[in-house]
């Protein structure tokens, strides 16, 4: 076994052992009347475990790991049904302020997240749908040294909880990020999504921010920072998926009917050859990304092979927890069965950054055509 290979299984452990004492399907009900969804104690002792800053420079707090390890750690806590924000604030959120030129902030808002002290929010979504970072119609004009941002973003996760927004921005000199705290120009309107997890629109009016990427430099780091969390969310999927696809499996071998195990009939025997298929491709596709990630390939290869784990993994999660409700019967369709929580679950992250149909589509554009023969 490798090196990185001993390390995500170690990961994979302290996850396995963090979760049977604090995570789970009864632990998931009791926070999703909280605010965000989610509890702040819990956020924090992930953060003394490292696990907020896999993908953070040592310089700033962080472990200085890669995405296989954050992938290992997210997969794992899905199965959980984890409702803390490890992807939008760890990883999508926690990357912009990486890439940040502005050093001061940098040393201020890294260490901060790495301790679960400060969350933080990407808000770059225009509109319902938006597959890519730009075009950005939020406009940021500067006066005697200070930046203010007007326009608005939709779909940003956790707003009302942040303690502040990384937005995108426009100005004449081209595409910034800005650091937005406070509520000074800044309305949120809130809503509760299926699985009690929180999306908003943001309304900005000449809100006072700080620069936090210079306008004009590379975005290439956006586009890369949104496919790596399309990636982590598709590991999450395929958690999910693979959490769900094991609850159905013992239900089949313990209820019975006509004096057996209902997963004796053939019918439902093959349904669940067929929901094992689906995981399983969700692992060829998730190790298929990774291995242009690790493999240093193009950007629009890597791209490609995230926008493929995306739409695989969205379509078999989706299609192994409906099949699972039915394959429950009746008792399926209720909030006391578990398999409620992974429907939901997978429907929240089939759709954010993109769902299966817009991927196929990016693919499409993005994959190379193979020479003919």
């Amino acid at each position: 076994m490798s090196s990185d290979e001993s390390l995500v299984r170690e990961l994979e452990q302290a996850v396995d052992a963090f979760a049977a004492g604090r995570l789970g399907t009864r632990r998931a009900r009791e926070v999703r009347d909280l605010a965000g969804g989610f509890d702040r104690k819990v956020w924090r002792e992930m953060a003394e475990l490292g696990w907020l800053g896999i993908l953070v420079p040592p310089q700033y707090g962080g472990l200085g790991l890669g995405l296989r390890e954050m992938l290992a750690v997210a997969r794992r806590l899905a199965g959980s049904i984890l409702p803390e924000p490890l992807n939008a604030c760890a990883v999508l959120a926690a990357q912009c302020l990486v890439a940040s030129d502005n050093e001061a902030l940098k040393q201020s808002l890294l260490p901060a997240l790495c301790a679960g002290q400060t969350l933080p929010t990407l808000a770059w979504q225009e509109d319902v749908g938006q597959v890519d970072a730009q075009p950005v119609a939020v406009t940021a004009t500067q006066e005697q040294g200070s930046y203010f941002l007007t326009g608005s973003k939709c779909c940003v996760p956790y707003a009302e909880v942040a303690d502040g927004l990384i937005v995108t921005a426009s100005s004449p000199d081209g595409v910034g990020l800005y650091w937005v705290t406070g509520n000074q120009g800044v309305t949120i309107s809130c809503a509760r999504l299926a699985d009690a997890s929180t999306q908003a629109r943001v309304l900005l009016q000449r809100a006072p921010a700080q620069l936090l990427r210079t306008p004009g430099a590379d975005l290439q780091f956006l586009d890369e920072a949104l496919d790596a969390a399309r990636l982590v969310a598709a590991g999450e999927l395929h958690g999910t998926a693979s959490a769900c696809l094991q609850i159905t499996l013992a239900y089949l071998r313990t209820r019975t009917q006509f004096g057996k195990p209902i997963g004796s009939f053939q019918g439902l025997q093959h349904r669940a050859v067929d929901l094992y298929l689906q995981q399983e491709l969700c692992e060829a596709a998730l190790t298929g990304a990774l291995h242009q990630w690790d493999a240093a390939a193009s950007p629009a290869l890597r791209a490609a092979a995230a926008s493929r784990a995306k739409a695989r993994c969205s379509q078999a999660a989706l299609k192994i927890s409906n099949e699972s409700i039915q394959m429950h019967g009746a008792i399926g369709w209720t909030d006391e069965c578990d398999v409620g929580l992974y429907v939901k679950r997978s429907l929240l992250l089939s759709a954010w950054l993109g769902n299966a149909t817009a991927h196929r589509s990016r693919y499409a554009r993005l994959a190379p055509l193979k020479p003919k023969h």
